[in-house]
């Protein structure tokens, strides 16, 4: 899994990272636990979680692009509003995943998302509202903590208030990977040279109202 029991893979320069940033290097380093406040990315990454539910996240990071073209780039304003006609087009469509019942649920979720974004005034702070307290987070972010703790106590909070609200396919595990992804957690391994990176990233980021 890496190179010892941390978890950690080193390079050529010596820079330790997670032990999965050899298959998607750009992903780690650049995106994975940085904070995200935009509505239409939030909608999106729940979208493609739930799409990845039973496959490798790798496969659907490989067809990001392929999805943004289909649904729109996630403006879940117009994907809200997708007829029979579009779940065809999108079963149709051999660059995303063609499973119907994720299709129904990222246009369901779109109307959920609407709703809660009029409702509240902003998807962004209404989610990141379940952020977990620092008291809630481990002390260290080590392998074992990695293979132990698939959800969290917040990701099953986030969960049932979303299916509450309708949504589906956002079950405690999807959602505490959603949160890892758009940095409400930061768990890049301790040792990881992205680490420090991620966490000056949060402390500098303004939550979402």
């Amino acid at each position: 899994m890496g190179d010892d029991n941390s978890g950690l893979v080193t390079d050529g320069e010596g820079v330790a990272r997670c032990f999965w940033q050899p298959s998607m290097p750009d992903y780690h380093d650049n995106e994975w636990g940085r904070p995200v406040a935009d509505d239409r990315r939030l909608y999106e990454k729940i979208c493609l979680e739930g799409f990845q539910a039973g496959m490798a996240w790798i496969t659907i990071l490989r067809k990001r692009e392929a999805f943004r073209a289909a649904f729109d780039d996630f403006d879940f304003e117009r994907v809200a509003r997708y007829t029979d006609r579009d779940v065809e087009r999108l079963m149709g469509d051999a660059g995303i995943v063609r499973n119907r019942g994720k299709i129904l649920s990222a246009i369901n979720n779109a109307k959920c998302a609407l709703a809660l974004a009029e409702e509240t005034g902003s998807l962004a702070g209404w989610l990141w509202k379940h952020e977990p307290t620092p008291q809630e987070r481990p002390r260290e972010v080590d392998l074992d903590y990695w293979n132990n703790n698939p959800t969290s106590a917040a990701s099953a909070a986030l969960s049932r208030a979303l299916k509450k609200r309708g949504w589906t396919f956002v079950g405690p595990t999807t959602m505490y990977a959603f949160m890892q992804a758009v940095g409400m957690v930061n768990d890049h391994l301790c040792g990881c040279a992205c680490r420090e990176e991620v966490e000056r990233a949060r402390t500098g980021f303004r939550r979402p109202a």
